[in-house]
């Protein structure tokens, strides 16, 4: 893939707005829609669940992306996958029959993405990379947004990149958290495929033109 992907996450929207912040995004130069679903038990947050992912699909006319922050997600894989999500990505943490899990996404027609926290190493992929569509690189600790991006995160998508070329895998490279103007360049030159952003343009007094600012820089 050769142009550096924008996903929004709606974590950051105004959910009591949030159909005007879907339509912002199906009508600026974003790419997907990121969804963060938290439990309150893996994180320390709460987002939202089912009835609320099932109305925004409603108005989403761009990729649904996913991301559970729950524990054991294999309880929900068949009801993401009949709400409509498009790519699935569990945490490595989460999971303790990893490689079952993403068989069991892939069987509901989704793609299947793994994330990772900040501590956890590349190297415990290697067994199931060429199995993932999709690796998250946390650049945060997950739970909250607004926090600052780990440096740290710039070497181990360069690590991961390696991983995946050394396996001749198809696996993308996703990076959520703290994503703004001044590191999509960075990121996307580390081999980032799709960048998450969510404080960053939400917040934005122009969203619009901040989505096609940070498409055009990751992209330059």
């Amino acid at each position: 893939m050769s142009d550096t992907l924008i996903a929004p996450s709606l974590l950051a929207a105004d959910f009591a707005n949030l159909q005007r912040d879907i339509e912002m995004v199906n009508n600026s130069e974003a790419d997907w829609f990121h969804i963060d679903i938290m439990d309150g038990v893996f994180v320390p947050n709460i987002s939202y669940g089912m009835p609320v992912l099932e109305a925004i699909k409603k108005h989403t006319k761009k990729t649904l992306d996913v991301h559970l922050m729950i524990v054991d997600p294999d309880r929900y894989i068949k009801e993401f996958a009949r709400i409509g999500a498009n790519v699935l990505t569990v945490h490595y943490e989460a999971c303790t029959h990893l490689h079952r899990t993403i068989q069991a996404i892939k069987a509901e027609g989704m793609k299947a993405g793994v994330a990772i926290n900040p501590h956890t190493s590349v190297d415990l992929l290697k067994d199931v990379i060429k199995d993932l569509d999709l690796v998250l690189v946390m650049s945060v600790n997950p739970g909250f947004g607004g926090q600052s991006f780990i440096e740290n995160t710039y070497v181990k998508i360069q690590k991961l990149k390696e991983l995946i070329t050394l396996n001749n895998a198809d696996t993308l490279i996703e990076v959520d958290g703290g994503v703004t103007d001044k590191n999509a360049a960075e990121l996307s030159q580390a081999g980032a495929n799709v960048l998450v952003a969510g404080s960053f343009v939400f917040k934005a007094e122009d969203q619009t033109a901040t989505i096609k600012n940070l498409k055009n820089i990751a992209n330059s």
